[in-house]
């Protein structure tokens, strides 16, 4: 029987940390991974800006030690290595761990915590900027996770963190970004409780476009020198502006991800009624919570496309929809295209334009139902 596991955000009264109950280990989600970040054009884009932006700001060359947590299969560290910088991936998913390894990425395939980071500064000194993008959702114990990476940060490091932002969640209605890789949700407000409570602050902050809206945190230890600059006190505003330490911001959420799911289904079965087809675009986590959610079958989506070979010749895990190389598209001329991972659209429209030869329209349910 295929396993379905409950699915419920709650959020902390406290500290106001949004987070799911665990109902998987990180060991048994991530040992083998199907996801390759290098497939994404758009987020290579994203990861080569960073590293020349990280690269002029902290005066990183030739001696220095950049190292990320959860450097998949290198995208990343690539940039920094091509501008002679030493680097060091930590992976703890094999199967990718070794794309990055062929690659010439120098790539330990662990869980990154208090222990492993320390043994890792033993063996590779200290490093002088320490990354950890969209990977601290995914561990369930927070402290020990951010305790390994501090570990490995040197005497006036800086430690980067981004994660996809609260606020941008709730406002936006992305509840298909809760799923259960994803342990927990962050505000700044919450990720600064988590970085106190490791002698970390942050420093600097930057909201970025990437996963629907995201936070990129420039952290440093308590002692650095380095004076706060103004945009952390302008988001700490915002958020409580927006009432991010409200409970009843929280409750009112619930209703408007039933609105967004009536809204799907009824662009589906209206579609379907008429006689059109409609498929989707990628098998990402996000869209199997979409998917699930909604009690969309292949009835209503007959089939995905990824470009990811891994995924392909699979099925969609709870809706059973198949998934198929993007080069099905023109063997089946699909009316719609239902892009699951919509953080990406103007990407994923661009690669697949040509649906338009025989009048194939795009379609973004979130943060509502729009087609292009």
């Amino acid at each position: 029987m295929e396993p379905f596991f409950p699915l419920h955000a709650y959020v902390c009264e406290r500290c106001f940390l949004v987070q799911l109950e665990a109902f998987e280990t990180p060991e048994n989600i991530f040992s083998e991974y199907a996801y390759f970040s290098s497939y994404s054009e758009s987020w290579l884009e994203h990861s080569r800006r960073y590293a020349e932006s990280a690269t002029r700001r902290l005066a990183l060359g030739r001696g220095a030690l950049v190292c990320e947590a959860a450097s998949n299969d290198g995208y990343l560290l690539q940039f920094f290595r091509e501008a002679g910088i030493d680097v060091l991936g930590i992976e703890p998913a094999r199967n990718v761990a070794s794309v990055a390894l062929e690659k010439g990425i120098r790539t330990e395939s662990i869980f990154l915590g208090r222990e492993s980071g320390s043994t890792l500064r033993e063996r590779y000194g200290e490093s002088n900027l320490v990354i950890a993008n969209n990977v601290i959702a995914h561990v369930p114990d927070v402290h020990d996770f951010v305790g390994g990476l501090k570990e490995m940060l040197a005497p006036g490091g800086v430690l980067t963190i981004e994660f996809p932002h609260l606020v941008e969640l709730i406002e936006q209605v992305q509840f298909d970004t809760i799923y259960h890789e994803h342990f927990s949700y962050y505000s700044l407000y919450a990720m600064e409780r988590v970085l106190e409570r490791n002698a970390l602050r942050v420093w600097d902050v930057e909201t970025i476009p990437t996963h629907g809206g995201s936070l990129r945190v420039w952290a440093v230890r308590f002692e650095d020198p380095r004076v706060e600059e103004p945009r952390v006190a302008a988001l700490r505003a915002r958020e409580a502006a927006f009432g991010v330490t409200d409970l009843g911001r929280y409750r009112s959420f619930s209703a408007d991800v039933a609105r967004r799911k009536r809204e799907l289904l009824r662009f589906l079965i209206e579609a379907v009624e008429e006689g059109k087809s409609v498929v989707g675009y990628g098998a990402p986590a996000k869209g199997n919570t979409l998917l699930n959610y909604c009690g969309v079958r292949a009835d209503m989506l007959a089939y995905t496309v990824d470009r990811n070979p891994e995924k392909q010749g699979k099925l969609l895990p709870g809706s059973r929809i198949p998934v198929y190389a993007p080069e099905h598209y023109r063997e089946t001329r699909p009316d719609y295209v239902l892009i699951l991972p919509w953080n990406i659209r103007d990407e994923i429209i661009a690669q697949t334009s040509f649906i338009r030869e025989w009048g194939g329209r795009h379609v973004i349910a979130i943060p509502e139902i729009s087609v292009r």
